[in-house]
């Protein structure tokens, strides 16, 4: 699928604290398990809300997204120390082998989702570590976030996830969202 991207005219609602009800800072912290000498990816960081709330339990931080702009608002609100803006897709990351401990998604994984981001994944996380996947799900009712044929279903992130080389460690479904959370196998 991957239909879009999120217009960056709009940078003001990614700051809004009411996305909080789809995923806490203690949840995302939670399921990431950082550690103080992570090296982690933010995917599809947009203006930084949840990179700004992990950023000080690692050691680095990549906020990733494809649009420059995203990371002009960021800038334009304070960038922390330890975190580092990249431009890029998913699908094509500028990091060596086995280079992140950890990744996130938090409502971006429906914009990138395809075999070729799934497989960049598992070439930049190191064996053992973990990709944590909040987004909207297919069961939703599109009452925030994208439309629902936009959206994908937990079966279908947990398979996707599997065929590119991760092992499930938790994977749920809720009213208007998944938690997808996998391991790097090999």
């Amino acid at each position: 699928m991957a239909f879009h991207t999120f217009d960056a005219d709009r940078a003001d609602d990614l700051e809004k604290p009411g996305r909080y009800r789809f995923c806490s800072r203690e949840e995302l912290l939670d399921l990431l398990a950082p550690t103080s000498g992570d090296v982690v990816a933010d995917l599809g960081s947009g203006t930084g809300f949840y990179t700004d709330e992990v950023a000080p339990f690692v050691d680095t931080l990549y906020a990733v997204d494809v649009q420059s702009e995203m990371h002009d608002r960021y800038r334009e609100k304070g960038v922390p120390d330890g975190v580092e803006l990249v431009t890029a897709e998913v699908r094509d990351l500028p990091f060596p082998d086995d280079a992140l401990d950890a990744a996130f998604s938090t409502m971006t994984y429906h914009e990138f989702a395809t075999d070729d981001a799934l497989a960049e994944l598992a070439r930049v996380v190191r064996p053992g570590g973990r990709v944590v996947t909040v987004d909207w799900s297919a069961r939703g009712d599109a009452v925030d976030g994208p439309p629902v044929d936009e959206r994908y279903g937990l079966g279908d992130a947990v398979t996707a996830f599997a065929d590119a080389g991760f092992a499930t460690v938790r994977a749920t479904e809720r009213r208007e969202t998944f938690v997808s959370v996998v391991r790097r196998t090999a």
